[in-house]
């Protein structure tokens, strides 16, 4: 991934967070005739490997996990909080005018194997937790033991598990950093009264950078 080396992030820590808050990638993976992508919800199990272990489900429908070939690199790929940046919100742009829009955004690309299964098993242990993490601020959180038994069994049987162990993250944070504080910040208010969430990331940056 293209990151200039003032939008790079390498805090392992800040990364896992952001993939962990996103949950959701293009999984992307190699066949004989090319790439082929498919969205899909994951866990992360932080602490497994160097970086990290990614766990998550497909249609069994979707063909990817029978064409994709198992001794490549694949890549899941996190978009978080992103949007379009006005000049009308940069100081610079009451100063001298010298300023153009731009879109901030956070992306992480996280590279390593991918193993698909077919055990039950396996499937259900996905499927449970991510149900248990996104019911978690529900009032009366469903779970997937309240469904009738066969009916689930069923349903897994739809699905397909997939593992990808990560051994290279790629990381960019892109909040404006290349700009002066003033801009940053009017950058941030700008977003943040349109109710877009990078505003919180950029006020986060800019306190990283206070305290350097």
């Amino acid at each position: 991934m293209y990151t200039p080396n003032h939008f790079k992030q390498e805090d392992l820590a800040a990364v896992q967070e952001a993939m962990t808050r996103s949950g959701f990638v293009s999984l992307v993976t190699q066949t004989e005739n090319g790439l082929t992508a498919t969205q899909a919800p994951v866990i992360l199990d932080p602490n497994e490997g160097e970086h990290g272990v990614l766990r998550g489900h497909i249609a069994r429908a979707n063909e990817q996990w029978k064409i994709s070939l198992q001794d490549r690199e694949g890549m899941a790929i996190f978009l978080g909080p992103n949007g379009y940046v006005s000049p009308n919100w940069y100081a610079a742009k009451r100063e001298h005018g010298r300023v153009v829009p731009t879109w901030n955004y956070i992306a992480v690309h996280a590279h390593g194997m991918v193993r698909f299964s077919e055990d039950s098993e396996v499937l259900r242990g996905i499927v449970t937790r991510l149900t248990e993490k996104h019911e978690a601020n529900s009032e009366r959180p469903w779970k997937v033991t309240d469904a009738p038994a066969d009916y689930v069994d069923n349903m897994l049987k739809a699905i397909i598990a997939f593992e990808l162990r990560i051994t290279r993250l790629e990381a960019s944070w892109k909040l404006n950093q290349n700009r002066s504080e003033a801009d940053r910040r009017g950058a941030m208010e700008g977003l943040r009264e349109g109710g877009n969430e990078v505003s919180g990331e950029m006020a986060r940056a800019l306190e990283r950078d206070q305290k350097k």
